[in-house]
């Protein structure tokens, strides 16, 4: 998802960003300009821009702006995918930074090349490290297909850290067949604490088995984040195209209706619209969606008067953005379609999603006006959950 973010830097020259990237920090008016600089070069193709981040992985980590660069240069590699960037990729995974190392495994596993014998026991050995790192490096094994580590990572499926376990019994069934150990994961999907249900996503995401489609698309986490998984279940060559069996299950994914998802009593809302304000902006989607919920709910009245108050205050905040935008849809208020038009038209990576549901809203509530950007995004667009719902969008109009 991170190319959704590459306007952000557009700003920035390649030949600048070199020069940046490799710059003291203390030979820079703002040192965070470096780390910006990792960041661009990861959307270029230059051979020059591939040597410049491979030598950002040997700046001198005691300085902290040159710390957070390297981690930012090893991330970009794995964007590249170029197999030249493995050689340093191995050497960060002995760092004594977890955040590099995190980066390192995860930008390996994104180049998928074929590992050498002492590759793959240097993987192996990056299992050894702290509980996010080891749940990294078991993606990466996950995500490779890689067998070496198969009897050190089955230990780790009774793991009393579910992000663990859980990525663990993903390994097993993707990797090893055992498609059995993903049925702990089902009910994580509904856990209390909002970082279980995520990890769930993510590892039945990675598990490949498409019989989970239909649990993994009601939890009640962000929806970017549940179309990665799905997305990588039905349509792993990131084409946008979804085989016709499963078009309604990521319809409703993407349409993203609360009432469509696995809700628990604990997320929900009185109508009382403080409280639903407050938990639009909750951290925890769960009580996101309970809030969304609990309006859609109320009279059409009370809905716009909410919906009003919202979007005076907090229309700027990319997540009460989407909401708002869902819920105009959702809802079918035609009072407030104008929010609809103006969120489609928004460019701006981090409101990707509310275009989503402009798309659909534009559906729901027949804004034929629309059409045209909806051809424009379908075409133009590199995030594949937008691409699809407006050209799915456009099949249901013609």
């Amino acid at each position: 998802m991170a190319e959704r973010f590459d306007i952000l830097f557009e700003g920035m020259s390649e030949e600048s960003s070199l020069k940046i990237l490799l710059s003291d920090p203390k030979d820079l008016s703002n040192p965070v300009d470096k780390y910006m600089a990792a960041t661009r070069l990861a959307a270029c193709t230059s051979e020059e821009s591939l040597q410049g981040l491979i030598s950002a992985v040997d700046l001198d980590p005691e300085d902290l702006f040159n710390r957070i660069t390297r981690r930012k240069a090893i991330e970009a590699l794995g964007r590249r995918k170029d197999v030249q960037a493995l050689g340093c990729l191995f050497k960060a995974l002995k760092f004594n930074d977890e955040p590099s190392v995190i980066n390192a495994a995860d930008s390996i596993a994104q180049i998928s090349a074929p590992l050498t014998e002492n590759q793959c026991d240097s993987l192996l050995e990056a299992l050894k490290g702290s509980d996010p790192q080891k749940r990294s490096v078991i993606q990466a094994h996950t995500r490779l297909g890689l067998k070496s580590g198969t009897s050190f990572i089955q230990t780790l499926i009774h793991d009393e850290n579910p992000l663990i376990s859980g990525a663990a019994r993903a390994f097993c069934a993707r990797v090893e067949g055992d498609l059995d150990q993903l049925k702990p994961l089902i009910p994580q999907l509904q856990d209390l604490q909002a970082g279980r249900r995520r990890s769930a996503v993510i590892d039945l995401g990675d598990a490949g088995d498409i019989t989970m489609l239909d649990y993994l698309i009601k939890s009640a986490v962000s929806m970017p984040l549940r179309a990665k998984s799905a997305f990588q279940l039905v349509d792993p060559s990131k084409k946008a195209q979804v085989p016709e069996e499963h078009i309604q299950s990521i319809t409703t994914l993407l349409q993203d209706d609360p009432r469509s998802l696995s809700m628990r009593e604990e997320w929900l809302s009185n109508q009382d619209p403080i409280e639903i304000e407050k938990n639009l902006q909750h951290r925890d989607e769960g009580k996101q969606y309970g809030a969304a919920l609990s309006l859609l709910n109320m009279p059409k009245s009370q809905q716009i008067e909410i919906i009003d108050g919202i979007h005076s205050r907090l229309w700027s905040d990319y997540g009460a953005n989407y909401l708002l935008t869902s819920l105009v849809g959702l809802g079918s208020i035609h009072e407030r379609e104008e929010l609809v038009r103006t969120s489609l038209a928004e460019i701006l990576p981090q409101y990707a999603k509310s275009r989503v549901a402009a798309a659909w809203a534009c559906l729901k509530l027949d804004l034929s006006d629309q059409l045209g950007l909806l051809k424009e995004i379908s075409t133009s667009s590199k995030w594949v959950p937008l691409k699809w719902s407006c050209s799915q969008v456009l099949k249901k109009y013609s």
